[in-house]
Formats: structure tokens, sequence, C-alpha cells
């Protein structure tokens, strides 16, 4: 057998084995150890998971409560007092109480005026007084949390349409009661109704992880009462209740422990409303998976090992033959008398390596190939002397060898660029693949005797051009013949206007840079003079003679142009433009000054409407708007953009403006608050999201809210800390960083300059209310 095929062999079953047997070893022990752990961990994922669900879907049923609330119809049905003769209103009422959305299946929903007596459900309106309910819905309002949530025990049938018989035989259901008192602004001085709305406790059972081996799920209420179970009928040992409760009186929100009787439990406790979510696992189920390891451990290790021994011989015989199939090769196609032959029976690869060696000496060959490459390379070079790299090319004899002319007096830079691709039959993104066509055009048009290789550089078409007279004038008259039947040639076959510009004679290859700076210059002149031209350079320099641009016309202009715009007509905005074009593309203003007027113009404008509310990207909603802006380059393209990419979306915006959307945006900042008050929010990132100017919302919020967004956000977050003060066992300065206050004296002072109390005092005063009302 060959000696690096044996080499390969051992080395593929040492590098396949080894490894598989300590991973083997390695996976057992490590998963013996921690099978434990890593069961813990996933129960506290599948804990948090129910928790998000569950909240989740109270969240929705809080939201769309908030939203019945704050509606119309509920602020003009509290201020009356309903009888049958309103059922227009009652109805109406009945309808949004049904219509509520919420990933849970509402049970019945009751709108409740404390102040005119009488209530609503999804079917009938009553006296307040004459509700079964009514001492619980009476409780209800007397709890200080303006929201909260309650569980009760109800019979599957109604108290208020049934009779004796059938509450007799109805049975006991697990009820959620969401209490949503109104109004819920923290500054209204009374309470003039309230909303419950009761859902199944069986709607959020389907949360819960399912019974498997991570055991079974809990959701135990503020009492420590198990209300929602994935095994009901199992009651929870009280020994755990107590054993929850006082760690969570310590302040551990979350944990596990073991029981006597040999159960792992883990809980997480809500700061929401106060829910505990409990599992309970067997650990006598935990220790059988150790020994299952440990067997299916061996026996994929040996089916490894097999697998491993077996794809190392075919692999390292299947690696082998395209070396062996390369020594054939070499062997057939080297002399053996060039001293390679004698090591293939000790090395294969020193064979193959001095057998390469043998075959450089054909290099001369592969040079004369290259000769064919002549165009390419002719082009390199051109783009060097363009790139101001002329030492390549600076006798002669590099001309010759290069095919480049010789008898040249002067040199000139002759460069196209395409006006505009509007309204042809081309495409933006053809614009490369035309600026090819056209420089094998020029290739054509042009004799090789008169010009260097033709070239594509930067959006342009360039070409360097020879001279043979030393009159200037016949040189220019030469240079722009050549120039026209480039012109009419592209015109007549691509169907395309395009102008060019022609820069100064010159003696050396070293001013070739210099050059087509020069014609570029010239063709920056289409702005004034109008697209589809010829232009020298120096007829563009003589018509410079040091004018000054009139400004003085721009800014009223600039300004009718606004008003135009706010008031949503686009003709008399475009008049104005036409006009402030007309000022500022005169002769005597220079070319780089049109572009930094309309640069000028378009910031304008655009600070303008975001003083409306309006954000950019409403008006600029099209991808590379402002990189089309820069590569404006006639009057014709700079009108047509400003027109179609500025103009118009600000005069729709504007026009499709209404004043009912000042309300909806305070609505919209209210909810928001409401909902992520414990979240890192500020004025600045809600305006972002809803796409309007900082400045704009803050006056908006003010307007319709009557005080200042900041005010109402630390009000909010106020109420939230003296709820979770009276409701939670979290510390103080636990609470500050839960509400997003960095500095826990920033929180104290704000608290106590709203409840005239620092926070610790409030809860001293609660631990008191507390044992006095325990004492009694």
């Amino acid at each position: 057998m060959n000696k690096y095929l044996v080499r390969l062999l051992v080395f593929s079953l040492f590098l396949g084995a080894l490894p598989t047997v300590f991973v083997g070893f390695a996976s057992y022990y490590i998963s013996s150890r921690d099978i434990e752990k890593k069961v813990n961990e996933g129960n506290m994922q599948l804990l948090t998971q129910t928790q998000m669900r569950v909240e989740q879907t109270l969240e929705s049923l809080e939201r769309s409560a908030t939203q019945l609330v704050n509606s119309q119809l509920v602020k003009t049905a509290l201020l009356q007092t309903l009888s049958g003769e309103d059922f227009v209103l009652v109805r109406k009422l009945m309808t949004e109480l049904s219509n509520m959305q919420t990933d849970a299946l509402i049970q019945q929903a009751y709108l409740i005026d404390l102040n005119h007596d009488w209530s609503v459900d999804f079917g009938v309106l009553k006296p307040f007084s004459s509700l079964s309910e009514h001492q619980r819905f009476t409780n209800y309002a007397k709890q200080d949390a303006a929201l909260s949530w309650s569980t009760n025990v109800m019979t599957s049938v109604a108290l208020d349409e049934s009779s004796v018989d059938e509450v007799a035989a109805a049975k006991p259901v697990q009820s959620i009661d969401l209490v949503y008192k109104i109004p819920l602004l923290p500054r209204a001085s009374d309470r003039k109704g309230l909303l419950v709305v009761r859902i199944s406790a069986a709607e959020l059972k389907g949360a819960l992880a399912p019974h498997n081996h991570l055991g079974n799920h809990y959701i135990l209420d503020k009492q420590g009462e198990s209300f929602i179970g994935a095994t009901q009928d199992r009651p929870i040992d009280a020994g755990i209740r107590n054993k929850i409760a006082a760690m969570k009186a310590s302040g551990e929100r979350s944990g596990m422990f073991q029981t006597a009787d040999g159960l792992a439990v883990q809980y997480r406790s809500s700061s929401y409303n106060g829910w505990t979510y409990m599992s309970i696992v067997s650990v006598g189920e935990l220790r059988e998976q150790p020994r299952k390891i440990a067997m299916l451990t061996i026996a994929a290790c040996s089916l490894i090992l097999i697998v491993v021994f077996a794809t190392a011989f075919f692999g390292s015989w299947r690696m082998y033959r395209p070396i062996r199939s390369l020594l054939h090769y070499t062997k057939s196609m080297v002399p053996t008398s060039s001293g390679a032959g004698g090591g293939a029976a000790v090395d294969e690869l020193a064979y193959i390596r001095d057998s390469l060696h043998s075959m450089a000496v054909t290099r001369t060959k592969l040079e004369k190939q290259m000769e064919g490459q002549a165009g390419q390379l002719k082009q390199f070079f051109v783009l060097k002397l363009f790139a101001g790299q002329h030492a390549e090319l600076a006798n002669h004899d590099r001309w010759r060898m290069y095919g480049f002319p010789t008898d040249w007096r002067k040199l000139a830079v002759l460069t196209l660029q395409i006006d505009t691709l509007l309204d042809t039959r081309y495409q933006e993104r053809d614009r490369e693949l035309l600026l090819f066509a056209i420089n094998n055009m020029v290739g054509e048009l042009v004799p090789e005797s008169e010009r260097f290789s033709p070239i594509t550089l930067e959006q342009t078409q360039t070409t360097l051009i020879t001279l043979d007279a030393e009159d200037e004038e016949q040189n220019k008259a030469r240079l722009y013949h050549t120039a026209e039947r480039i012109k009419c040639s592209v015109e007549q076959y691509l169907q395309l206007k395009v102008s060019i510009g022609i820069s100064r004679p010159f003696d050396e290859l070293a001013g070739t840079l210099e050059a087509y700076g020069e014609s570029l210059a010239a063709l920056n002149n289409r702005i004034s003079l109008g697209s589809d031209i010829i232009i020298h350079y120096e007829d563009v320099r003589a018509d410079r003679s040091g004018g000054t641009t009139v400004y003085s016309h721009l800014r009223p202009l600039e300004d009718a142009m606004a008003q135009a715009l706010k008031e949503g007509d686009l003709d008399k905005a475009m008049e104005r433009f036409h006009a402030y074009l007309a000022i500022i593309l005169q002769k005597e203003s220079y070319a780089q000054e049109h572009r930094i007027l309309l640069m000028q113009l378009l910031s304008r404008i655009l600070h303008i409407v975001q003083d409306q509310g309006i954000s950019v990207k409403q008006v600029l909603m099209s991808e590379g708007a402002i990189e089309r802006f820069y590569k404006l380059q006639t009057k014709e393209e700079i009108v047509i953009w400003y027109q179609t990419r500025l103009f118009a979306p600000i005069a729709r915006l504007h026009s499709e403006r209404t004043d009912s959307h000042y309300i909806s945006m305070a609505e919209k900042l209210v909810e928001m608050i409401h909902t992520r008050y414990d979240q890192d929010i500020s004025l600045e990132m809600l305006a972002t999201e809803l796409n309007f100017h900082p400045v704009y919302v803050s006056r908006v919020f003010k307007r319709e809210v009557g005080v200042p967004f900041s005010d109402y956000l630390a009000d909010y977050r106020m109420t939230a800390a003296k709820k979770l003060l009276e409701s939670t066992s979290l510390k103080i300065a636990e609470i500050g960083e839960k509400l997003q206050y960095k500095n826990n004296s920033a929180f104290i002072r704000t608290f106590k300059k709203k409840y005239e109390m620092t926070p610790g005092q409030y809860r001293e005063l609660l631990d008191v209310a507390n044992r006095a009302a325990s004492q009694s």
C-alpha cells in the first residue's frame, strides 16, 4: 500500500474515534450531574412563558376596556340617568360591550353608573341597586386601585335570570373580574362609574404547559389559592402554599424548593397583578433520566465508532483517488529522465511537486498568450493616464508597444454624458450598459490613429483625441466636428440626448487629468445652457465675466412656494419655482452656485414642513431620492424632481390633514404611556414612532390633555408606584428603578411632591393600617 494512503487512513481513524469516545464520556458525566438543573431551567422558562401568555391576554382585555371607557359614547352615558326610553343609547352601549376585543372569551361585562344608579350588561339595563352582585361591585368601587383583578367562584347559571332550582343545580365556575374605575385619570375628584369585565378562569387554562416530565403548572391568586391548574382536581398542599408565601414575604419574587415527600416546587410571582405561577414535579422522575442517558450514550458511541471506522476507510480511499490520478498524469507528462520518478515509492506529493517545478519552464508560452489581451491592457493604461499616473507612457517606445498613436502635436479630452433617461425606453439601471455601447461606437467612429483607447469613467464616456495642427481654430473645429459625429450617431442609433464637453488642447500626457477636469467643468453648464449641447471649456471660461448672482428676489419666491404648498396648490408652487429657476440660472451666475442654491431651497422647504408636524420620511418616501438629487444634470431633470419628489408629496400631505388627527394623536400618546410607563420612553421616541416632529407632538399633547407630556408621565408613574407600594414587598429603590428612575433621590422627591410624604412614610402608614385591621 502507498505510504501517503496509510498516513491518511491512520489520521482519519484517530481524528474520528478519539473525539467520539471523549464526547461520549463527557456527555454522560455532564448530563447526569446537570439534568436536574436543566429541568429546573426549562420549568422556569415554561413558567415565564405561561406568565407572558396569561398577562398578554389580560393586558389585551385591559387595553380594550381602556378604549371603551375613553370613548365619547361612555362619557355621554355617564352624564345622564338611563331608562327604557333611552333604548338607542343603551343598545349602543350593549354593542360596544359585546365588541370589546380580547384574546379571551368574555362571559359578561357590566357598565355601572354609581351616581345615577344604573347598569348595562350584554343584554339588559337594570338599576344598579337591584343587581344580585350589587354588594360585590360596591366593594370593588371602594377599593383604592383604579384598575384591579379579582378572582371569584360563580355559578354556571346567572343569578339574575334563573330560578331557585336552576341556581341550586348549577356548578361553581371560577371566574376573573377586571374592575376598571371611571374615570381612570388620577386627577379625577370622584368616581362616576365602574366597568366590570368577567372572563372564565378556564379561558386562561390553555396558557398552561401540558402535563409532561417538567411537572404540573398552577396559578395562585393574591390569597395563595389555586384557581387555574393543569390538574385542578388535585389540591395543593397547604405546606407548599405557606412556604411560597413565606419566601415571597422575604422579597424573593421567584425561586424553588423541595418538599419532604419528594416534590420539587418552582414559582414566579407577578408584579402585574400579584398572581403566582407554580410548577410541581416529582424528584423521583428526574432520577430515571441518568440511567437512560447512560444506555443511550453507549449505544450512540458504539454506532458512531462503527460509522467512523467505515467512513475513515472509504473516505481515505476516495480522498486518495485524486492524488493517484494526478500522480499518473504527471508521470505521463514528465519524462522519467527528469529525476522526479524515483520519489514515487517514497512520497507521492514530493513527486508531484518536482514534476510541477519542471513544468515552470514553459512560462514564455503563457506570456505570448497574454498578447491577445492587448485591448484590455490598453484601456488599463489609459485609465492610469486619467488617474494622473503617466509614468508608464513617458516615451514613444511605450506608445508603440501598446499600439497608441505617436505622430501628434497636441491632445484634447472629449467627455460625453447622457442628459437624461426620462421619457426614453431605458431605465436608470441601463446607464452603465448604454455608456459601454457608446464607448464601442466612439471606437468605431474615430480612427485609431486619431485617438487613444476610449474608456468609461465615473458615469461618463471619455476619449483622448490627438491633434496634428498648430492652429488653435483648426484644432477647435476638428474637435467640434468629431464631437458632433459622435453625438448624432448616439441620437440616431440609441435615441438618446447626450452632451459633450471639450477641454483645451494641451502638449504633454501629464496634462490629461487636468484636461478631464476641464471637460467636466464645461458639462456643468448644461443647467444654464440646456441639454443636448457641445461646449468648449474656453467658451465657458470666456463667459464668466465676474458678474454676481441676484439674490434679492429669492427669499420672497421661497416664501411664496412654501405658502402655496401649505394651501395644497401644486400649480402655484410650480409657477413660483419656474420663476426661481429663471433667476438662479442667469448666465452671470457661477455653475457651482446653481446646485448650492437648489440645496438651500430643498433644506428650507423640508424645515418648513417639519415645523408643520410632517416627517421628512413622509415627503421623501422613495429610496434614493436624495442620491438622485445630487445626480441632476439638466433643467428638465431638476423641474421633474422638485415637482414629483418634493412639491407633490408635500401638497398631498397638507390637503389630507384634518383637525381630528390632533385628538387621535393625544389618545395614542396616553395609551402608550399607560402601556409602557415602566419602560424607558421619551417624547422624542414616541414622536418618532408616530412620524411627527417632537416639538409638534409636545404642542398637540399639551393642547388636548391640558398638561405637558413629562408631567403626565411622572404623574402616572407615581400612581403606579403607589400601587406597587400597596401590593408588593419590593424595595423602594427597586420600585424607582422599575419606573425608570435612575436616581433614587429623584424618585423619592417626585413621590413626596405628589402625595406630600415619602414612599417610606407611605409604606409605614400602610403597615400601621394593616396591623390595626388584623388586631380588630
